[in-house]
């Protein structure tokens, strides 16, 4: 069962959508960095989704899938920055959104590898489109830093917010992963 969700997440992932516009946002440095994620809702479901959904697993994934995004973004961002382009970059953007609720929608627990790398792709995909704005910036290296802060500080929320709930608040979790999902679908058919 864990697979056909995986596997339908996969395919919603691979669906087109129009370009989320990246291009245009004040990147002036750390303050800047730190805004992007907390400010753009894109951004802002993912990483709160990343913690969410590391806080729903058992043992290593729990510290692996945070940990996962933040080095894959850097690395992404550090490839976009020296100009490498991401096939369907802002449809895995929009789609992490949608995979990411999904998969804390309905508590899936997959093997440690599938769950990191499917993080990995997700977290390529936001440090791709963010590296590739780095070179027009004023303070990239500020920006970048400052964005890492707040994409760590989002995964610690989530996973804040799951772990020191009451138990019967868990319901809320899969709610809130269900309303991320949607407004991935929505980006998607943007």
């Amino acid at each position: 069962m864990n697979v056909q969700k995986i596997l339908v997440t996969s395919a919603l992932l691979l669906s087109p959508a129009l370009a989320l516009a990246h291009p245009g946002h004040d990147h002036t440095g750390v303050l800047s960095g730190i805004a992007h994620p907390i400010f753009g809702l894109d951004h802002l479901l993912a990483m709160l989704a990343v913690g969410l959904w590391a806080a729903q697993q058992t043992g290593k994934a729990r510290w692996a899938l945070p940990l996962t995004f933040v080095a894959t973004m850097l690395f992404g961002g550090l490839s976009g920055f020296a100009g490498i382009e991401m096939p369907l970059m802002e449809t895995g953007i929009a789609g992490s959104v949608l995979a990411l609720g999904l998969l804390v929608a309905l508590a899936v627990r997959p093997p440690l590898v599938v769950a990191a790398a499917l993080t990995a792709l997700f977290a390529a995909s936001h440090g791709v489109a963010h590296g590739l704005e780095l070179p027009e910036l004023s303070s990239p290296w500020g920006y970048a830093a400052g964005f890492v802060i707040a994409t760590a500080a989002l995964h610690a929320a989530g996973y804040a917010l799951v772990r020191y709930l009451p138990q019967a608040a868990a319901p809320l979790v899969r709610i809130a992963g269900a309303a991320s999902a949607v407004t991935g679908a929505w980006l998607l058919a943007s």
